[in-house]
């Protein structure tokens, strides 16, 4: 069985993002939360949030048991940049991109 979740439009960058994903791939559920919790860096909260919300998407639809959970599948996508300008010198202005970005992971439960 496998219980997924997504979340979408985080304003962060994908390249921001994908180093900390790359910690938990293939990591047993609650020893993910754990490294996740003790990371430096902003993004590894959202992270922590969407496996904790897949957790509960596997609780509830039953059957899975959550000490076996591990983090089949993680991934980050680009999402829509906003663009934004910043005035500079002699009347020019200069792009701002603000880049967010989706990800989604596939919990699996290990035999």
């Amino acid at each position: 069985m496998e219980a997924k979740a997504t979340f979408k439009y985080i304003r962060k960058g994908p390249r921001k993002l994908r180093p900390i994903v790359d910690l938990v791939r293939g990591v047993q559920v609650q020893k993910a939360l754990d490294i996740l919790k003790f990371q430096k860096q902003p993004p590894a909260r959202d992270v922590g949030k969407l496996i904790r919300s897949a957790m509960a998407n596997a609780d509830r639809k039953g059957g899975i048991n959550l000490d076996a959970l591990y983090v089949k599948d993680i991934q980050v996508n680009q999402g829509p940049i906003m663009k934004r300008f910043m005035p500079r010198a002699r009347g020019s202005a200069s792009k701002i991109m603000k880049k967010m970005s989706h990800m989604t992971v596939v919990l699996g439960e290990r035999i």
